[in-house]
């Protein structure tokens, strides 16, 4: 093994260049989970060669097989070709050193949404990225500037919040610390831009737009179905018919994934310390279940292999 490697593992466990026209030839995500791959996927579509870094071999291979799993039900639905899969995962290089940021254009922060965790890792690449590379958080509730304070580029780090799945969602929320450039923010549409994302600029407040606006829809919901009052299938209904949801709430969380949910409400909570951001009890009882929504195939409903509802 190269005892040069930086593993991400390795750094996790010791803590609980352009103008305008800025090319973006290489970008590196961190974090091979649901939203990580569906970056990955993202980016490499747009013709941009992306590197994916995992903490370990075992999430390596596990995001490996399902970001395959995820284009070729694309391919059943004769959404994208053989060949679009193969040039898309050609772009995509797994790795588990960290030391391959070095050659990025930009960083995206793709973790678990812990500030701690968020805050070794942005201090440690800043400590071997390219001066000029953009560093990039995804998440959807922590402050940029928190996070910015460990490096010494707080002018270049910018949140960029993706909605799940990524590859369909054409926005994205362009998040600015109290310390980001103009340059940077001008870089960072640009990006978006060019990987097909419509980008809304936001000021950095927990929960941004859609985070804080749709937690009370999903969390209402839920005590709706907890009080009795309708079942889980006609609340969604009730929402899809009466005011034009592609997607009721309650299958909207389940698609996210219910553990995540529950993060942001406690997040927001905790932040903002108003009820309607008290996470509902039921679904603190499911996440304690682990039936995390589509990805376990139970969640408020239960779902085939294909997440489709089972009637």
């Amino acid at each position: 093994m190269d005892n040069n490697k930086l593993k991400l593992e390795d750094l996790l466990q010791n803590s609980s260049q352009h103008d305008s026209g800025a090319q973006f030839e290489y970008v590196a995500i961190i974090g091979a989970g649901i939203m990580g791959q569906g970056i990955a996927q993202t980016i490499a579509s747009a013709g941009i060669d992306t590197v994916i870094i995992e903490k370990d071999e075992k999430n390596l291979e596990r995001a490996k097989a399902q970001i395959q799993n995820t284009m070729r039900h694309e391919i059943e639905r004769w959404a994208m070709t053989e060949s679009e899969m193969k040039s898309i995962l050609s772009r995509i290089n797994w790795q588990l050193d960290l030391n391959e940021v070095t050659e990025c254009d930009m960083i995206i922060e793709a973790i678990v949404e812990n500030y701690q965790l968020k805050r070794v890792l942005f201090k440690k690449l800043d400590e071997i990225a390219n001066p000029e590379t953009i560093f990039v958080s995804n998440t959807s509730t922590l402050s940029l500037t928190n996070i910015a304070e460990v490096t010494n580029r707080k002018d270049k780090i910018i949140g960029m919040h993706f909605l799940n799945p990524v590859p369909k969602v054409p926005l994205v929320e362009l998040v600015k610390g109290m310390d980001t450039s103009e340059e940077t923010v001008a870089k960072s549409k640009e990006f978006a831009n060019k990987i097909g994302k419509t980008a809304i600029e936001v000021y950095e407040y927990p929960g941004f737009v859609t985070t804080r606006a749709i937690v009370p829809l999903l969390n209402e919901a839920m005590h709706i179905l907890l009080e009795g009052i309708a079942s889980a299938k006609d609340i969604d209904t009730a929402m899809k018919l009466g005011y034009n949801f592609p997607m009721g709430p309650l299958e909207l969380a389940d698609s996210m994934g219910l553990e995540e949910v529950l993060t942001w409400m406690e997040q927001l909570y905790k932040t903002l310390g108003e009820p309607r951001y008290r996470p509902c009890p039921m679904l603190r009882k499911l996440v304690r279940e682990r039936k995390l929504g589509k990805k376990t195939g139970e969640g408020f409903f239960k779902y085939d292999s294909d997440g489709h509802i089972i009637k």
